[in-house]
């Protein structure tokens, strides 16, 4: 009768040793690991920010939400999952994750936010990392600043 309760626990130690998954944060090469999409902002007012999606990036056709911890609501955390794939050690040189034609206002809201040197904060197995939307062209002529609607607000 010992036997059986021993098996149990031994069989549960085994199953959680034996998987990857995003919570040991423990890969073997060719392994997803989890991409979360956060948010965008100007750099210069970082407590002004917006969804990722809120930008006109690819987006899947349902956006998923992460299930967020407190302390990720609490900094303001707007974590989706992302559509681009980054398997553990795969290299590759570039691949597409979409093909789209940007209307005007597409457009638009892209030039606002390189001009205000918005930045993009996204999460790669709980590991943040950031960067900008674009650069400006170093020798822009004052005009060239203006984006037309331009608006503090996306």
């Amino acid at each position: 009768m010992a036997a059986p309760k021993l098996l149990l626990p031994l069989l549960g130690l085994v199953m959680l040793v034996g998987c990857a998954a995003a919570d040991s944060h423990r890969y073997r090469p060719g392994d997803a690991v989890p991409l979360y999409a956060n948010k965008v902002g100007p750099f210069h007012n970082p407590s002004e920010t917006y969804r990722y999606f809120d930008l006109p990036f690819c987006a899947p056709e349902k956006v998923k939400d992460k299930i967020e911890a407190l302390g990720e609501v609490l900094n303001g955390d707007r974590l989706v999952d992302a559509p681009y794939k980054l398997d553990f050690r795969v290299d590759f040189d570039a691949k597409s994750v979409c093909s789209r034609r940007l209307s005007k206002d597409d457009v638009v809201k892209f030039r606002h936010a390189v001009f205000k040197d918005y930045y993009f904060q996204m999460y790669y197995d709980d590991l943040p990392f950031w960067g900008f939307i674009g650069t400006k062209p170093e020798k822009a002529d004052a005009g060239d600043n203006q984006v037309e609607g331009d608006t503090d607000t996306v």
